[in-house]
């Protein structure tokens, strides 16, 4: 049943044209990047390659996440739900096989917006740009799958994704900022902000040190943060996919 569905999952991100449409975003960012070379007055390269990855990395979670929450929330509407479960279907079959679907749709994506980076960059940098990348949409697919699935409606789901992604691409700054804020830090308010910005930074996945565009233009990272990061990806989507399991689980339908 989870390979069927993912199968048929897969199938469906081909018939509704998400690699063309992340084709069409690869040559419309290539453009967009050989535009800002020719602005650049010097280092033209970095600035190149540090535009094309950047707006690739955002473009490429919003591709991934629009796609699963409409994906699911179509399905939900249709009724088609319903009739998958009523064929002795696992409701965890059911969300296994539609997260594996989406996960071969991510990493069509991931590749395909990740190529232009191997003509940008030296071989170990665009390599590791592409699997951090990969992981990266993997995680954001499990939220979008759980999201979808515990809001029952794509707006909401919307801005859920939306707000975690941010938040936890922000991390870094807001840690700073409760840190070392602008006026007087010896409040008890600024004492409690600080420690829930630290107490969230060490709940969420650390995404701003994910697919930096530095990779690029300055070098690869290690190896060590390479694990972490694969670390962190495994750890987080097998949460997501639990926390999405258990609520699919309590549903009625």
């Amino acid at each position: 049943h989870i390979k069927t569905i993912g199968k048929f999952t897969a199938l469906e991100a081909l018939r509704t044209r998400l690699p063309l449409t992340s084709i069409l975003v690869l040559l419309l960012l290539l453009l967009a990047s050989f535009f800002v070379r020719e602005l650049a007055v010097t280092e033209a390269a970095r600035f190149q390659t540090a535009f094309y990855s950047a707006a690739a990395r955002l473009c490429a979670v919003f591709l991934v996440a629009v796609y699963v929450l409409a994906s699911v929330a179509r399905e939900f509407n249709d009724k088609g739900l319903e009739a998958v479960l009523a064929l002795d279907v696992r409701r965890s079959h059911y969300i296994l096989g539609k997260l594996a679907g989406f996960l071969i749709s991510a990493l069509i994506v991931a590749v395909t917006l990740s190529l232009p980076t191997f003509l940008f960059a030296p071989l170990p940098a665009a390599v590791s740009w592409a699997f951090s990348l990969t992981l990266e949409l993997a995680l954001v697919t499990a939220l979008a799958l759980f999201c979808i699935v515990t809001f029952n409606m794509l707006l909401p789901a919307a801005a859920f994704v939306a707000g975690f992604y941010l938040i936890c691409r922000s991390m870094e700054a807001m840690r700073l900022m409760s840190a070392y804020p602008v006026g007087s830090n010896d409040g008890w308010s600024q004492q409690v902000t600080q420690g829930l910005v630290e107490l969230l930074a060490y709940l969420l996945p650390a995404l701003d040190g994910w697919t930096r565009a530095s990779w690029l233009v300055d070098g690869a990272p290690t190896s060590g943060e390479l694990a972490s990061i694969a670390v962190q990806g495994v750890v987080y989507l097998a949460l997501l996919t639990a926390a999405a399991l258990f609520d699919f689980h309590r549903r009625s339908f």
